[in-house]
């Protein structure tokens, strides 16, 4: 089974078997309103050079054999420009063996249709939503609705609540908002319904709905075969509250 947390920003942690993958850990005092990374992980990606992705530092490597993940990277921009105003970013495609998992990292672009080829049949996408630095709302509700992964999870947005998160980004509203109006359409075209999908919360057996906010940072994923996309809004794990 294959637990995720959400840490914070764009910093996720993805564990099986007793193996680790941290993802974009973020330097101390790099984001608003989040508290220090300090992890050990087998592996570290990181999808950019800027100081809210890159803080290797934050994790301690362990050193063995055995990772049960294999790692694809993609190659795309941190802008709409080709990479001329914030350079290169890395889309990351983590597969378990029985979950193919993408970390978008900080997208500002489109993706080619070559790209959209390789992120087929993802079981989890981690995509961006609050734009400025990185697509927004509406341009991850279109890449997430061609792309049709089984769990969408946002991150990098702000929290007026919680107090995360850089000011000029948007927050997560508007593109759930998005997303369950998408849906309701579907619905309303005569698209079938979603069945359950056998997802649960790391420690609780709770089926989702199409759009779910949780209480909590985990989830576990025991199997995802259900069809369209179900968006999970986890609580960040590292908040200052």
């Amino acid at each position: 089974m294959l637990k995720i947390t959400w840490i914070g920003h764009s910093c996720f942690k993805l564990e099986k078997d007793g193996y680790t993958i941290i993802t974009d850990p973020y330097a101390d005092g790099s984001v608003p309103g989040y508290t220090p990374v300090h992890e050990k992980a087998d592996m570290v990606l990181c999808s950019h050079e800027y100081a809210d992705h890159n803080f290797r530092d934050g994790v301690e490597l362990i050193e063995r054999s055995g990772l049960p993940f294999h790692v694809e990277v993609i190659e795309t921009y941190h802008d709409e420009v080709c990479g001329k105003k914030r350079g290169p970013n890395k889309i990351f495609i983590i597969d378990d063996g029985e979950n193919r998992v993408a970390h978008f990292g900080d997208l500002g672009c489109e993706l080619t249709p070559e790209q959209m080829e390789k992120l087929q049949n993802l079981d989890v996408a981690m995509v961006p939503v609050g734009g400025y630095f990185t697509i927004d709302a509406k341009q991850a509700a279109d890449t997430v609705c061609l792309l049709k992964p089984e769990i969408v999870i946002p991150m990098h947005y702000r929290s007026v609540k919680y107090s995360f998160g850089y000011d000029v980004i948007g927050t997560v509203d508007e593109f759930t908002e998005i997303m369950e109006s998408r849906a309701v359409q579907n619905r309303a075209n005569g698209a079938m319904a979603r069945p359950a999908s056998m997802i649960r919360r790391a420690n609780h057996g709770h089926i989702m709905d199409n759009v779910k906010t949780l209480s909590g940072s985990e989830i576990e994923i025991a199997s995802t075969n259900a069809s369209g996309s179900q968006v999970i809004v986890l609580q960040p794990r590292n908040i200052a509250i």
